[in-house]
């Protein structure tokens, strides 16, 4: 009789235990958003600001001010974020507070091309808007911009990207036509012909070790063009 008296206790307290859930997740659902926080991932300038993002949801969902959290459909605002050009994604949530917080990556620029149409072309090869907020200091792209040139452009912006010299020297790749493109370079006034995108570890590799001897030589003034299209070879002329 004991034992089948602990187990209607049982029973009961489970009873409780899940009432008393059921009406704090009902309360907790029907309590309204009391503000709204944007946080965005990662050390970029912003290129869309937080006052974008909140404007953004606002067109798009009316005011979320003391909306029930019940009522949210946090999938459909991080879709209607990611829509924006600037983003690259975004992650909606309700924080204990009861604020609508929103996190997002930025899409990232490498390269800014300036010709007929003006945009930016961000770090997975995909075309991108410029920015009402902040400009990007990234390498300019000119000349002859085709779909074919621009992956060969991507290919470069990589390679430079991930070495520092270049990183911090290069400042404008100009394409001359498909499979030939040129560097220009922060301080120096030579124009560096890379010709096509094959063997760039190479190319590369030899013209650091021409910077590195001209410079040690204080000659690089006196070069107006340097050639690397030519195999294991740079090949100068002096102006």
């Amino acid at each position: 009789m004991g034992i089948k008296y602990n187990y209607i206790k049982l029973i009961a307290l489970m009873l409780v235990i899940m009432g008393l859930y059921a009406f704090s997740n009902h309360r907790n659902e029907q309590k309204a958003i009391n503000g709204m926080a944007v946080e965005f991932v990662g050390d970029q300038n912003l290129y869309i600001t937080q006052g974008a993002v909140n404007k953004l949801l606002i067109q798009k969902f009316g005011s979320l001010e003391n909306v029930p959290k019940e009522k949210l459909v946090l999938n459909t605002m991080e879709k209607a974020i990611e829509a924006n050009e600037m983003v690259k994604s975004a992650q909606v949530y309700l924080t204990v507070n009861g604020k609508l917080a929103s996190k997002i990556i930025q899409r990232k620029p490498i390269g800014r091309i300036e010709g007929d149409s003006k945009f930016y072309l961000d770090d997975e090869g995909k075309r991108m808007p410029l920015s009402m907020s902040h400009s990007a200091r990234v390498p300019i792209i000119t000349g002859d911009v085709t779909g074919e040139s621009l992956a060969d452009v991507y290919e470069i912006l990589n390679y430079i990207n991930k070495d520092d010299f270049f990183r911090k020297n290069v400042i404008g790749i100009h394409i001359e036509s498909e499979s030939k493109y040129q560097l220009r370079f922060r301080t120096e006034q030579f124009v560096v012909e890379l010709g096509d995108i094959d063997d760039l570890h190479k190319k590369f590799s030899n013209f650091k070790a021409f910077y590195a001897k001209a410079k040690r030589d204080k000659a690089l003034s006196e070069y107006g063009m340097v050639s690397l299209e030519f195999n294991n070879q740079v090949v100068c002329t002096k102006i």
